[in-house]
């Protein structure tokens, strides 16, 4: 196990407009914000795409599944994360009528009426992600 102190930093509240990918979005707010590390703390709100990236497997290497919803409602019930060199590893929470599911955040999801994120920066020493031998990726 590998561990960080981070200083706590200032949030920033990011609200989504109809259509705009989710991904692309906390992209720009970190580039807007200057925020090269932080949390995602929270996102809420609703979306009508979405895809996930998911394993179904426990050896290595992991076979996985890409399950996706297009043009119909759905509510994300969570967002979580971290953003390591300015590049987001989110993970969601979605639900709709017939069930919920989970999984990491996907290029293409797409907000329907609003989506509301928060982001903490994070102070200190610059953190990076690197590959091991086999091509696992960790935060270092």
């Amino acid at each position: 196990m590998n561990s960080w102190l981070r200083d706590v930093g200032t949030i920033a509240l990011i609200s989504l407009d109809p259509g705009e990918d989710v991904l692309d979005s906390l992209g720009t707010a970190c580039r807007e914000h200057a925020i090269r590390d932080g949390v995602v703390l929270s996102g809420i709100g609703t979306l009508d795409r979405c895809r996930l990236h998911c394993v179904t497997t426990t050896g290595y290497p992991p076979e996985e599944t890409y399950p996706e919803w297009r043009d119909e409602p759905l509510e994300l019930l969570s967002l979580a994360g971290t953003i390591i060199a300015g590049v987001p590893h989110v993970h969601a929470s979605i639900s709709n009528a017939s069930g919920a599911w989970g999984g990491h955040l996907e290029p293409g999801c797409r907000v329907l009426y609003l989506a509301e994120i928060a982001i903490m920066r994070l102070g200190g020493p610059a953190l990076q992600r690197s590959s091991d031998d086999r091509g696992v990726t960790r935060l270092q």
